[in-house]
């Protein structure tokens, strides 16, 4: 008999399961790739209050698939 290593199957996870808002340590709904570097990740409370802010330095986004995110209308309107 010979051994074959077979890939786990794949679990479809949440992009930011378990992390943790980078305000107040609330579960995080969302995480924004920024121009400069690195990333942010924030509760929904706080994505949202700060989607002005985040529009303008933001390259990309990734969201939890049950929240919608205002910054997602902003970023349209600028393209």
């Amino acid at each position: 008999m010979t051994s074959t290593l077979t890939p786990p199957p794949q679990t479809e996870e949440r992009p930011i399961a378990g992390e943790r808002c980078d305000r107040c340590s609330a579960a995080a709904k969302l995480r924004v790739t920024l121009a400069e570097g690195g990333d942010l990740v924030f509760c929904g409370h706080h994505a949202n209050q700060f989607a002005e802010k985040l529009v303008p330095i933001a390259i990309d986004f990734t969201a939890d698939p049950e929240f919608e995110w205002r910054g997602t209308d902003l970023m349209a309107s600028e393209n």
